[in-house]
């Protein structure tokens, strides 16, 4: 039996929400930022996917990397119930991939791994598309010396 709580974690911290599975063994308990992280992980091992989060999620992360604290849920929200997840990314897709074929990879990354990592049935998976990654605007500019 699984149930979703606003309530004091096993490690005695609070949290926003949990989703927790009581059995005769003992109770396992799943934060929904886990969900997060798992579903960010997985998105972003989709080929064509550059970043997940849109500009300022962006900029943060660029920030938290730099120090050495990554945010692996950034560009995701999930919503959890006691069985079923529902997961909203914001993605940056690199060019030229097509985008419909970047989208339906996450969407069944991000399915398959919550329902194999979490136990959770996954409802849907909304993805927003935010900005394109041109890598060539991306290369280092060498600049060129003036002595041949």
């Amino acid at each position: 039996m699984a149930t979703t709580t606003n309530s004091d974690r096993v490690d005695g911290t609070t949290t926003g929400s949990t989703t927790t599975q009581v059995t005769s063994a003992g109770r396992t308990i799943i934060d929904d930022a886990v969900v997060a992280k798992v579903a960010g992980i997985a998105a972003r091992d989709v080929p064509g996917v550059h970043a997940l989060g849109g500009n300022t999620a962006r900029a943060f992360g660029a920030i938290r990397d730099a120090i050495g604290s990554s945010d692996l849920g950034q560009g995701v929200r999930v919503e959890v119930g006691e069985t079923q997840a529902a997961v909203d990314l914001t993605i940056v897709v690199e060019y030229p991939t097509p985008m419909q074929q970047v989208a339906a990879a996450v969407r069944q990354a991000v399915t398959d791994a919550i329902t194999d990592l979490v136990g959770l049935q996954v409802t849907e998976v909304n993805i927003a598309i935010v900005d394109v990654d041109i890598p060539a605007l991306d290369a280092p500019v060498v600049p060129e010396t003036r002595v041949r």
